[in-house]
């Protein structure tokens, strides 16, 4: 029997047609089987039917200059955008003074510089970015758009409003939700009875009723527990309330990455003598936040969403000032809402979409097994 024996390798042949390419990704992915097939039709129908729709009403039968709302009044007419270009100031700085507002400026620069330097990699001077984010820019922040010091005129929080509020609100209940929903999971899971009790306590009370009820609480009744003739801040009790809510929300995302930490861990930091509080900070909740951080952004998103639930206390958000625009006689029209929900609603967008993106690359920097 003669035997075969290949001298060289066999010629690369090309992949068949129907694996790869763009069709074949297509059919993979849209057309597997014919029920899948007629789903992908439809919900692509349906889809190009709501692209279009809101293509032809904010773009192609939209009015983008007009003197007052006589164009928007036309019958056919579609978005009213002059509306928005009147009333975009008023969006950014609410009913601040006009010749007061280079604070309110230089209280957006800080900000978006100091955040950059947090959220970029690799920059130098990090540790003290982050001492200057956390501490020291709140301070500035307070003070420059308060007034009442080095010589700068008071202003009163009620000329607050737009997205100037809105910011405020969301940055300050986010920055103080992680430290306090780290203490109340670390609490929720003490050894020591009357810690875990109290904890539970406010964990389940807070997160059993609406956002809506805590602000009404903190409006109503944050003064019955301050000493008599103290009645502080009305902006003041919505970021208390705001801050207090998302905290026990929270605490429950990072207790449930507290709990995926296998018990090893525990074991192996006492055995190398650590104490519970550098056991906590070096080695288990590091672990832990790593785990959770898609729970962690998705309550952020979530919070800063929940900022336009202070209209119903009397505080212009930037839903309240769009509202507050409605009234102008100028350009009432049947487009005017339209346009300005629309409008807000591309605001909020742009800041969530912005942070799930960055939760994304983090989850991939970290290798947390990120998928798309």
């Amino acid at each position: 029997m003669t035997a075969y024996v290949r001298t060289e390798d066999a010629p690369r042949l090309p992949a068949p047609a129907n694996i790869v390419g763009w069709r074949a990704a297509i059919r993979e992915r849209l057309f597997p089987t014919p029920l899948s097939g007629l789903a992908s039709i439809i919900i692509g129908a349906l889809l190009l039917w709501v692209i279009w729709t809101i293509v032809d009403w904010a773009l192609l039968r939209a009015v983008f200059v007009a003197p007052d709302r006589t164009l928007c009044n036309v019958e056919g007419a579609g978005a009213c955008w002059p509306v928005i270009q009147d009333k975009a100031l008023q969006w950014v700085y609410g009913f601040y003074p006009i010749d007061q507002r280079w604070r309110v400026n230089l209280v957006y620069l800080m900000g978006a510089v100091s955040l950059a330097g947090l959220l970029i990699p690799r920059i130098p001077f990090k540790g003290w970015n982050a001492l200057f984010f956390f501490v020291v820019y709140p301070i500035a922040t307070f003070f420059l758009l308060l007034g009442g010091v080095f010589g700068l005129p008071y202003v009163e929080t009620s000329q607050w409003g737009g997205l100037l509020v809105t910011l405020v609100l969301a940055v300050t209940a986010i920055v103080t939700s992680v430290p306090l929903g780290i203490l109340l999971a670390l609490g929720r899971r003490s050894e020591m009875p009357i810690v875990s009790l109290l904890s539970t306590i406010f964990i389940e009370v807070v997160r059993g009723v609406p956002l809506v009820l805590v602000l009404f609480m903190a409006a109503n009744m944050f003064p019955l527990f301050m000493p008599p003739g103290v009645n502080p801040d009305k902006l003041l009790k919505a970021v208390v309330g705001m801050s207090l809510f998302a905290s026990a929300y929270m605490a429950e995302t990072i207790r449930g990455g507290l709990q995926a930490i296998p018990k090893g861990q525990y074991e192996a930091s006492r055995a190398l003598g650590l104490p519970y509080w550098k056991m906590m900070g070096l080695i288990v909740m590091p672990q832990a936040l790593k785990i959770v951080i898609p729970g962690i952004v998705n309550n952020f998103i979530g919070l800063f969403k929940d900022t336009s639930l202070v209209t119903v206390v009397g505080i212009f958000d930037l839903l309240g000032i769009v509202q507050s625009g409605f009234n102008d006689a100028k350009w009432a029209s049947a487009q005017t809402g339209n346009t300005g929900y629309f409008a807000l609603a591309m605001i909020y967008w742009v800041f969530c979409f912005g942070m799930s993106r960055y939760s994304m690359y983090i989850e991939r920097k970290l290798n947390t097994g990120h998928k798309r």
